[in-house]
C-alpha cells in the first residue's frame, strides 16, 4: 500500500469512495463539525479524488455553521449543533454552497468534555444530502471509544460510508 498520512483502514475506505463515486460520476461535498476536515483529508490522500471532491466546510463554531452554511442560529439554539436538524441543515447548505451531487454533514461531541446526560461524548449525528432529493437522510451514534481521537476516527470512517454511492 502507498505511503499515507492516515490510518489504513481510513484510506482504504477512502479509496472505495474516491473510486466508485468517479465511476458514478458523483461529486461530493462534506460539511464537518468534529471531524475537523478528516474525512476531506482521507479523499485527499487518494490519488484522482480531485475528480470527486468538490468541496469541504469546517464549520467548527455554531457561528460559522451559520455563516457559512446557512444553518439558522435559532435552529442550534433550540436543538443544538450536534442534532439531526443541524446536520439535516448543514448537508443541505453546503449542497447548495457547491457544485456537488451528494453532501454528508457531521456533528457531535468528540470529548473528553461537553457531554451530558442527553448528549454523552461519543455522540455523533451524520446527514446526507443528494441533490433533487427532497429530505436529507440522518442518523445519530454513540461511538463507546475511551478518547477523543477514537471518536474522530469511528466518525471519519462512518462518513466515508455515507460518501459509497
Amino acid at each position: 500500500m502507498a505511503d499515507y498520512l492516515l490510518p489504513d483502514d481510513i484510506t482504504t475506505l477512502a479509496q472505495r469512495v474516491v473510486e466508485q463515486n468517479a465511476a458514478a460520476g458523483r461529486k461530493v461535498v462534506l460539511a464537518e463539525s468534529c471531524t475537523g476536515g478528516l474525512v476531506a483529508a482521507a479523499l485527499t490522500e487518494i490519488a484522482g479524488s480531485s475528480s470527486v471532491l468538490d468541496r469541504g466546510f469546517v464549520t467548527y463554531s455554531n457561528e460559522s455553521k451559520a455563516a457559512e452554511l446557512g444553518v439558522a442560529m435559532d435552529l442550534i439554539e433550540a436543538f443544538g449543533a450536534v442534532s439531526v436538524a443541524c446536520v439535516y441543515a448543514m448537508a443541505q447548505g453546503a449542497l447548495e454552497r457547491s457544485n456537488a451531487d451528494v453532501a454528508v454533514a457531521i456533528s457531535g461531541i468528540a470529548g473528553p468534555g461537553g457531554g451530558s446526560d442527553q448528549k454523552p461524548v461519543g455522540t455523533v449525528v451524520f446527514a446526507r444530502a443528494i441533490r433533487d432529493q427532497a429530505q436529507p437522510e440522518a442518523e445519530e451514534k454513540l461511538f463507546a471509544e475511551s478518547s477523543r481521537s477514537g471518536v474522530r476516527r469511528q466518525a471519519t470512517l462512518c462518513a466515508l460510508e455515507l460518501l459509497l454511492p
